[in-house]
């Protein structure tokens, strides 16, 4: 079986992962997150979209016995450990919000002139770019690679319970359920990542970072190890700017998985706006023997503009695929909680049959695949790995298991009754009451959602005069297909 991963096509680099886990949603990570950079000896580097300084790690936990606030956490790390060098590099237009937030603007002035914190905004982008992967490396032993932002707005659990008094914004109001993911490496998969981001900020900043020596081991307490000694690859996306070249290695994989996927094609993705993907996707349902297309988005955007542009194109996409869908193998669905509220979908997930998994920062949008800066990993199995396709097996079923709100064996059970189909066992499985999957429902557009659906404001592809190119595992599947 031919893999999708090349180096310089369909990734940037291919890293062996001694530890590797998954961790769904925002409440395990913050609490990770704590756990790992309380361990940090030498360096800790956060390459985000935006960090409220203002957010509580560890809401409820009365036991905390260090700060909990992120901004007077790092502080306390800081200020407990002289050989340690904190770097935070945010997204220069995202600073705007920091600076009407509480007591935010403190430490981003602190921070400005700190001698071991040290905070820098991320300008190294075109006009309506936006710097948005999401990295944390501690020491160069560990990292967190993902969707999910140290923000206002992220902390949850898996069960996404109305009203938690734990999901709260900074400002004391109730948040919105919100489902969102990450991962967690060790090895030199989490040394790979730390050039990574040692790299991000000389672009940003024109300094450059000595790679950090230490022996420690900063793997956080509470994360189970899934995955051990898997090689992984690291994807892309940048835009060209100034003297650097366009990168999009992670619509280059995001193609070839598509193109991969032999059974079920499951995501889950806070946008669907990409029409290169979505034509792909609609290419293999015209298939007779194509897979199942699974997809998981919000009920709608967040934000009237995002709303108006991504929800538009989302339609206009969902009836582009569905006239595709032949053989009834594409389903669209939202999550709701107990009480029917909608879950905001902010995973950046692709699972393609058991061999392959994707998780990054990427969306299924324009800006992800070409005009913002991304980053994504990627765990492929090769046919004799039957351990390990086994492990990612599990990892779709255990998100179908919190999306439906049953557990993993009842999943298990209903793949098994469907014969494998995923469709067939969410409709087993789902409630129309309470916890669980609702479809996406797809009208006519206005007129003024046709003008926003065709507009690039809001979802710009790529910087004038980019070219598009096809990987050498699409070329030879083209290939295979043409042959006589």
């Amino acid at each position: 079986m031919t893999s999708i991963l090349a180096e310089g096509e369909s990734c940037w680099r291919i890293a062996r992962a001694d530890r590797f886990s998954v961790i769904v949603d925002a409440a395990d990570f913050f609490r990770c997150a704590k756990q790992s950079m309380l361990k940090a000896r030498r360096s800790i580097y956060l390459i985000g979209w935006d960090f409220d300084t203002r957010i509580r790690l560890e809401p409820g936990n009365k036991q905390a016995k260090q700060p909990d606030k992120l901004g007077r956490f790092l502080n306390s790390v800081a200020k407990k450990n002289p050989d340690i060098d904190i770097r935070i590099l945010k997204w220069d237009v995202g600073v705007l919000s920091s600076l009407t937030r509480g007591e935010t603007p403190f430490y981003i002035l602190s921070w400005l002139f700190n001698e071991r914190i040290h905070l820098k905004l991320d300008s190294a982008h075109p006009t309506m770019s936006a710097h948005h992967m999401k990295l944390l490396v501690v020491d160069d032993k560990v990292a967190f690679c993902g969707g999910i932002d140290m923000t206002a707005g992220r902390w949850d659990t898996r069960e996404h319970r109305e009203n938690d008094p734990d999901r709260r914004s900074p400002t004391g109001r109730t948040a919105a359920p919100w489902h969102d993911a990450t991962s967690c490496c060790s090895g030199p998969l989490a040394a790979a990542l730390g050039d990574l981001a040692r790299q991000r900020w000389k672009r940003a900043t024109d300094d450059e970072l000595n790679h950090p020596e230490t022996d420690s081991d900063p793997w956080p307490d509470d994360l189970e190890v899934e995955y051990e000694n898997v090689d992984v690859g690291i994807a892309r996306t940048a835009p060209e700017y100034q003297d650097h070249a366009q990168v999009a290695e992670i619509e280059t994989a995001t193609l070839a998985i598509v193109a991969a996927a032999e059974k079920t094609l499951y995501i889950e993705s806070q946008y669907f706006a990409s029409r290169r993907i979505a034509e792909a996707i609609a290419g293999r349902l015209r298939e007779p023997q194509g897979p199942e297309v699974v997809l998981i988005n919000p009920e709608g955007a967040d934000g009237w503009l995002e709303a108006k542009a991504m929800d538009s194109a989302r339609i206009r996409l969902m009836k582009l695929v569905r006239e595709a869908d032949e053989h009834g193998r594409f389903r669209i669905f939202y999550p709701v909680n107990d009480v029917g509220t909608p879950i905001y979908v902010h995973a950046k997930i692709m699972i393609a049959d058991d061999r392959i998994l994707k998780i990054g920062s990427a969306n299924l949008n324009n800006r992800s695949m070409g005009y913002d800066t991304e980053c994504d990993l990627i765990l492929e199995a090769s046919t004799d790995q039957t351990e390990l396709r086994r492990s990612i097996h599990l990892e779709r079923n255990a998100l179908l298991a919190e999306h439906l709100s049953c557990a993993l064996e009842e999943v298990e059970g209903a793949l098994n009754q469907s014969g494998g189909s995923v469709i067939d066992a969410i409709e087993r499985l789902n409630r129309s009451q309470g916890r669980g999957l609702r479809p996406v429902p797809i009208r006519d557009l206005t007129a003024d959602e046709e003008m926003m659906a065709e507009s690039s404001l809001a979802d710009p592809e790529r910087p004038a005069g980019v070219r598009y190119r096809t990987s050498s595992f699409l070329r030879k599947k083209f290939r295979r297909r043409a042959a006589p």
